[in-house]
C-alpha cells in the first residue's frame, strides 16, 4: 500500500514502531523494519538503557536489517549538554544513513534544518492543532496525532476527533494511540491516515526486551486498567493499574503543582521529575513486579492477547490492507 508516509519512510506498510523509553531496544527497532514497517530508534533508551555507544547501538541496527529506521529526537528546551548530545547524536545517524526523523516536545526547527540538508524528513508528534501549526511553521512534513487512547503523554482529542481538526493542514497525518487489532489499523487508514504509529503492542513481542512481567501485565489489562498518573513525570502519564499505583496515588502532590507552575521553578521541577521518571521506569521495564509497577502502556492493550514475534504481528497487518 502507498500512502505518503510510506513515500516518505521508504516502508511498504504504513506503520511506525513508536520510539519508547525504555523498551526501544536494538532487536524490537530492527524487527519492526525488517518485516516491513519503520523501527524508530529512541536515543535514550539505546544509550541509558541498553547500554550501546550511540554509533554502534546505529550500526548493530543496521547488521540485523537492511531496511530503512528512524530516528526520535526530543527538542524540548533543557540543559545545553543535553541539547548538544541530541545533536551530535543526529549528526551521528545521519552519518549511518539515517533520513526519517520523529521530533516531540518542542520546536523541530535544527531537527528539520540537519535532516533536510541531508534529503531527510521530520515528522512531528501533536496533541491538537495549534502544536501543528508551530511544527509546520518550522519545516516538519508531517504530523503524528496522539490521541486520548494512547501510552505515554497521551493527548485529549479521540482519533476521529484529531484526524477532523487537521486533516485541512495538506499534510500526511499518523495516527497514533488505542490502535492493536489490524482492523483497527484498516480502521485508521479509512479515516484518512496516512499511517498508524504504535507502541504498547510491540512491547507485548519476543524481541522486546522488557521484563516478561511487563508483557504478561500488557496481555492481562484491559482498557478499564489504563490510569493517568501525575506521579512519573509531573504531567499525565497513561499506566498500567496496579496495587502499587493505587498505594502512592495518582495525583502530584500540592507543592509540586505549585513549583511546576511556577516560572521560576518549574523548569528545574520538570527536570528532576523527567530524571526520576527515567529511573523509575527503566528499573520497572528490566526488573519486573519485584519493583514498583510503572509500567506505561496505552489503551489498545484491549485487544493484545498474546506475546508473539514481530513478524506475525507485521503479517496481520499486512494482510488487513489487501
Amino acid at each position: 500500500m502507498t500512502t505518503a508516509l510510506t513515500q516518505h519512510a521508504e516502508i511498504e506498510i504504513p506503520l511506525l514502531c513508536g520510539a519508547m523509553y525504555p523498551c526501544s531496544n536494538p532487536e524490537l527497532v530492527a524487527a519492526v523494519s525488517e518485516a516491513g514497517g519503520m523501527g524508530i530508534i529512541q536515543p535514550l533508551s539505546l544509550v541509558f538503557v541498553h547500554g550501546h555507544d550511540f554509533r554502534e547501538g546505529v550500526r548493530l541496527i543496521k547488521r540485523l536489517t537492511s531496511k530503512p529506521v528512524g530516528l526520535n529526537i526530543i527538542v524540548e528546551k533543557s540543559s545545553k549538554k543535553y541539547q548538544d548530545r541530541m545533536k551530535q547524536w543526529m549528526d551521528i545517524a545521519i552519518e549511518e544513513g539515517v533520513r526519517f526523523f520523529v521530533t516531540s516536545l518542542g520546536d523541530p526547527k535544527w531537527v528539520v534544518q540537519k535532516a533536510e540538508a541531508a534529503g531527510g524528513v521530520v515528522y512531528h508528534d501533536v496533541t491538537e492543532r495549534k502544536w501543528a501549526e508551530k511544527a509546520l511553521s518550522s519545516g516538519a512534513r508531517g504530523i503524528i496525532c496522539v490521541n486520548n487512547r494512547a501510552g505515554g503523554h497521551a493527548g485529549q482529542g479521540s482519533l476521529e476527533d484529531l484526524y477532523a481538526s487537521m486533516a485541512d493542514l495538506g499534510v500526511p497525518l499518523v495516527a497514533a494511540g488505542g490502535i492493536s487489532r489490524p482492523e483497527q489499523f484498516k480502521q485508521a487508514l479509512q479515516i484518512g491516515y496516512a499511517g498508524v504509529q504504535l507502541g504498547t503492542r510491540f512491547i507485548a513481542t519476543t524481541e522486546c526486551n522488557a521484563h516478561l512481567d511487563y508483557k504478561q501485565a500488557i496481555v492481562r489489562a484491559r482498557e478499564s486498567d489504563i490510569v493517568l498518573t501525575e506521579k512519573v513525570s509531573g504531567v499525565p502519564v497513561a499506566v498500567i493499574r496496579t496495587p502499587y499505583i493505587d498505594k502512592i496515588g495518582t495525583k502530584a502532590g500540592p507543592i509540586a503543582r505549585w513549583l511546576l507552575r511556577h516560572p521560576r521553578f518549574k523548569h528545574w521541577m520538570r527536570m528532576f521529575y523527567s530524571l526520576m521518571a527515567l529511573w523509575k521506569l527503566k528499573r520497572a521495564s528490566l526488573e519486573g513486579s519485584g519493583y514498583k509497577d510503572y509500567w506505561q502502556a496505552g489503551k489498545s492493550v484491549e485487544g493484545i492477547e498474546r506475546i508473539e514475534p514481530v513478524a506475525d504481528l507485521m503479517g496481520r497487518y499486512s494482510a488487513a490492507l489487501l
